[in-house]
Protein backbone atom coordinates (compact mmCIF):
# COMPACT_ATOMS: atom_id res chain seq x y z
CA UNK A 1 0.00 0.00 0.00
CA UNK A 2 0.89 3.67 -0.87
CA UNK A 3 1.44 4.18 3.51
CA UNK A 4 4.22 2.40 3.56
CA UNK A 5 6.53 4.63 1.27
CA UNK A 6 5.41 7.95 2.75
CA UNK A 7 8.38 10.29 3.79
CA UNK A 8 8.46 13.87 5.01
CA UNK A 9 12.16 14.80 4.53
CA UNK A 10 10.78 17.41 2.33
CA UNK A 11 9.22 20.27 4.05
CA UNK A 12 6.31 20.93 1.69
CA UNK A 13 6.00 24.56 0.23
CA UNK A 14 3.69 27.19 1.31
CA UNK A 15 1.92 29.62 -0.83
CA UNK A 16 4.10 32.53 0.07
CA UNK A 17 7.86 31.13 -0.16
CA UNK A 18 9.62 32.64 -2.82
CA UNK A 19 10.54 30.61 -6.80
CA UNK A 20 14.27 30.75 -5.25
CA UNK A 21 13.24 29.05 -2.31
CA UNK A 22 11.46 26.33 -4.33
CA UNK A 23 14.42 25.84 -7.01
CA UNK A 24 17.02 25.81 -4.02
CA UNK A 25 15.10 22.79 -2.18
CA UNK A 26 14.83 21.03 -6.05
CA UNK A 27 18.41 21.11 -6.29
CA UNK A 28 19.22 20.14 -2.69
CA UNK A 29 17.09 17.07 -3.03
CA UNK A 30 17.26 16.51 -6.68
CA UNK A 31 13.57 16.46 -7.73
CA UNK A 32 11.54 18.28 -9.84
CA UNK A 33 8.73 18.86 -8.20
CA UNK A 34 7.05 19.88 -4.66
CA UNK A 35 3.93 20.16 -2.69
CA UNK A 36 2.41 23.61 -1.67
CA UNK A 37 0.87 23.09 1.41
CA UNK A 38 -0.75 25.74 3.51
CA UNK A 39 -1.92 24.76 6.92
CA UNK A 40 -1.99 21.00 5.98
CA UNK A 41 -3.99 21.90 3.16
CA UNK A 42 -2.64 20.79 -0.11
CA UNK A 43 -3.05 23.41 -2.87
CA UNK A 44 -1.05 21.80 -5.86
CA UNK A 45 2.22 20.73 -7.04
CA UNK A 46 4.72 23.02 -8.57
CA UNK A 47 7.17 21.79 -11.10
CA UNK A 48 10.99 23.11 -11.63
CA UNK A 49 9.82 23.77 -15.66
CA UNK A 50 7.13 26.49 -14.11
CA UNK A 51 9.61 28.18 -11.88
CA UNK A 52 12.23 28.63 -14.82
CA UNK A 53 9.54 30.69 -16.65
CA UNK A 54 8.73 32.86 -13.68
CA UNK A 55 9.80 36.59 -14.48
CA UNK A 56 11.17 37.50 -10.66
CA UNK A 57 12.73 34.58 -8.54
CA UNK A 58 11.52 36.51 -5.37
CA UNK A 59 8.10 36.10 -6.34
CA UNK A 60 5.58 33.91 -4.52
CA UNK A 61 4.81 30.28 -5.56
CA UNK A 62 1.12 31.46 -5.54
CA UNK A 63 1.80 33.54 -8.33
CA UNK A 64 3.26 31.04 -10.79
CA UNK A 65 0.98 30.70 -14.28
CA UNK A 66 -0.25 28.37 -15.47
CA UNK A 67 -1.99 27.18 -12.02
CA UNK A 68 -1.23 24.32 -9.67
CA UNK A 69 -2.21 20.87 -10.41
CA UNK A 70 -3.32 18.77 -8.21
CA UNK A 71 -2.21 15.04 -8.32
CA UNK A 72 -2.44 12.85 -5.25
CA UNK A 73 -2.95 9.24 -4.17
CA UNK A 74 -4.13 8.11 -0.78
CA UNK A 75 -2.68 6.08 1.96
CA UNK A 76 -4.51 3.23 1.42
CA UNK A 77 -4.20 2.91 -2.31
CA UNK A 78 -2.68 0.27 -4.12
CA UNK A 79 1.28 1.04 -5.50
CA UNK A 80 -0.47 0.63 -8.84
CA UNK A 81 -2.33 3.63 -8.30
CA UNK A 82 0.46 5.66 -7.56
CA UNK A 83 2.69 4.14 -10.67
CA UNK A 84 -0.25 5.41 -13.00
CA UNK A 85 -0.40 9.13 -11.43
CA UNK A 86 3.39 9.21 -11.47
CA UNK A 87 3.24 8.38 -15.57
CA UNK A 88 0.34 10.13 -15.92
CA UNK A 89 2.12 13.94 -14.86
CA UNK A 90 5.75 12.53 -15.12
CA UNK A 91 6.33 13.24 -11.98
CA UNK A 92 9.02 12.64 -9.28
CA UNK A 93 7.36 13.01 -6.43
CA UNK A 94 3.64 12.52 -5.70
CA UNK A 95 1.60 13.66 -2.35
CA UNK A 96 -0.50 11.33 0.18
CA UNK A 97 -3.85 12.87 1.24
CA UNK A 98 -5.78 11.29 4.02
CA UNK A 99 -9.54 10.88 4.27
CA UNK A 100 -9.95 14.21 5.81
CA UNK A 101 -8.05 15.75 2.71
CA UNK A 102 -4.93 16.75 4.61
CA UNK A 103 -1.43 16.58 3.59
CA UNK A 104 0.25 13.50 4.85
CA UNK A 105 3.68 13.47 3.05
CA UNK A 106 4.78 12.62 -0.14
CA UNK A 107 5.91 8.80 -2.17
CA UNK A 108 9.43 9.91 -4.39
CA UNK A 109 9.95 8.22 -7.75
CA UNK A 110 13.14 6.30 -6.13
CA UNK A 111 11.20 4.78 -3.67
CA UNK A 112 8.55 3.34 -5.87
CA UNK A 113 10.67 2.07 -8.06
CA UNK A 114 11.90 0.40 -5.40
CA UNK A 115 8.96 -1.19 -4.47
CA UNK A 116 7.42 -1.73 -8.06
CA UNK A 117 11.13 -3.83 -8.58
CA UNK A 118 10.43 -6.10 -5.70
CA UNK A 119 6.46 -6.97 -6.46
CA UNK A 120 7.51 -7.49 -9.76
CA UNK A 121 10.64 -9.82 -8.61
CA UNK A 122 12.88 -8.06 -10.87
CA UNK A 123 15.73 -8.88 -8.48
CA UNK A 124 15.21 -12.47 -8.35
CA UNK A 125 17.06 -14.69 -10.86
CA UNK A 126 15.58 -15.33 -14.18
CA UNK A 127 14.10 -13.54 -17.40
CA UNK A 128 11.65 -11.37 -18.82
CA UNK A 129 9.30 -11.52 -21.58
CA UNK A 130 7.00 -9.21 -23.64
CA UNK A 131 4.28 -11.13 -25.53
CA UNK A 132 1.48 -8.84 -27.35
CA UNK A 133 -1.26 -10.41 -28.09
CA UNK A 134 -5.36 -9.89 -28.62
CA UNK A 135 -7.19 -8.30 -25.29
CA UNK A 136 -10.26 -11.18 -25.96
CA UNK A 137 -7.62 -13.96 -26.61
CA UNK A 138 -5.82 -13.04 -23.62
CA UNK A 139 -5.68 -15.74 -20.70
CA UNK A 140 -3.26 -16.22 -17.93
CA UNK A 141 -4.15 -19.51 -17.66
CA UNK A 142 -3.22 -20.30 -21.24
CA UNK A 143 0.01 -18.60 -21.09
CA UNK A 144 1.03 -20.20 -17.46
CA UNK A 145 0.65 -23.55 -18.85
CA UNK A 146 3.00 -22.87 -21.80
CA UNK A 147 5.47 -21.66 -19.27
CA UNK A 148 5.31 -24.44 -16.86
CA UNK A 149 5.52 -27.01 -19.81
CA UNK A 150 8.79 -25.88 -20.12
CA UNK A 151 9.85 -26.77 -16.29
CA UNK A 152 9.45 -23.56 -15.52
CA UNK A 153 7.46 -20.57 -13.49
CA UNK A 154 5.89 -17.17 -14.05
CA UNK A 155 7.41 -14.80 -10.91
CA UNK A 156 5.18 -11.68 -11.61
CA UNK A 157 3.12 -10.49 -14.81
CA UNK A 158 1.59 -7.32 -15.54
CA UNK A 159 -0.44 -6.07 -18.52
CA UNK A 160 -0.27 -2.85 -20.58
CA UNK A 161 -3.02 -1.26 -22.57
CA UNK A 162 -3.20 1.08 -25.13
CA UNK A 163 -6.70 3.53 -25.50
CA UNK A 164 -5.98 2.71 -28.98
CA UNK A 165 -5.60 -0.48 -29.63
CA UNK A 166 -7.43 -3.86 -29.06
CA UNK A 167 -3.94 -5.65 -28.58
CA UNK A 168 -2.05 -5.58 -24.82
CA UNK A 169 1.31 -6.22 -24.31
CA UNK A 170 1.96 -9.36 -21.07
CA UNK A 171 5.70 -8.51 -19.51
CA UNK A 172 6.03 -11.34 -17.23
CA UNK A 173 9.22 -12.50 -14.94
CA UNK A 174 9.93 -16.21 -15.47
CA UNK A 175 12.54 -17.88 -12.98
CA UNK A 176 14.68 -19.23 -15.42
CA UNK A 177 17.97 -17.67 -16.78
CA UNK A 178 17.72 -18.75 -20.50
CA UNK A 179 14.00 -18.50 -22.28
CA UNK A 180 15.26 -20.01 -25.43
CA UNK A 181 12.67 -23.13 -25.38
CA UNK A 182 9.80 -21.09 -23.87
CA UNK A 183 9.94 -18.51 -26.77
CA UNK A 184 10.11 -21.37 -28.98
CA UNK A 185 6.90 -22.54 -28.05
CA UNK A 186 4.91 -19.53 -27.69
CA UNK A 187 6.27 -18.60 -31.01
CA UNK A 188 4.99 -22.30 -32.01
CA UNK A 189 1.49 -21.40 -29.91
CA UNK A 190 1.98 -17.93 -32.95
CA UNK A 191 2.22 -15.57 -29.99
CA UNK A 192 3.34 -12.70 -31.02
CA UNK A 193 7.08 -12.27 -29.10
CA UNK A 194 7.91 -7.86 -28.78
CA UNK A 195 10.85 -8.40 -26.14
CA UNK A 196 13.16 -10.65 -24.22
CA UNK A 197 15.95 -10.17 -21.60
CA UNK A 198 17.53 -13.10 -20.42
CA UNK A 199 20.44 -14.89 -20.68
CA UNK A 200 20.14 -17.45 -23.64
CA UNK A 201 23.13 -20.08 -24.84
CA UNK A 202 24.32 -18.09 -27.84
CA UNK A 203 26.03 -15.46 -25.23
CA UNK A 204 23.64 -12.42 -25.25
CA UNK A 205 24.34 -9.45 -23.26
CA UNK A 206 21.81 -10.11 -20.92
CA UNK A 207 23.23 -7.34 -17.94
CA UNK A 208 23.22 -4.97 -21.06
CA UNK A 209 19.49 -6.34 -22.19
CA UNK A 210 18.54 -5.80 -18.63
CA UNK A 211 19.30 -2.64 -17.61
CA UNK A 212 17.72 -1.35 -21.14
CA UNK A 213 14.60 -2.60 -20.08
CA UNK A 214 15.54 -0.99 -16.58
CA UNK A 215 15.82 2.27 -18.63
CA UNK A 216 12.61 1.49 -20.55
CA UNK A 217 10.94 1.21 -17.24
CA UNK A 218 12.24 4.46 -15.45
CA UNK A 219 13.34 2.58 -12.38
Amino acid sequence: MAEELIQNDITPLTRNDSVLKALDLMEEYKIMHLPVVEKGEYLGIISEEDLLEATDIDMPVSKLKPAMIRPFTRPYKHVYDALKIFSEHHLTLLPVLNKENKYEGYISLVDLGVSFSRMASLNELGGILILEVNQNDYSLAEIASIVESNDAKILSSYITSHTDSTKVEVTLKINVADLSRIIQTFTRYEYIILASYHESEHGDDYKDRFDSFMNYLNI
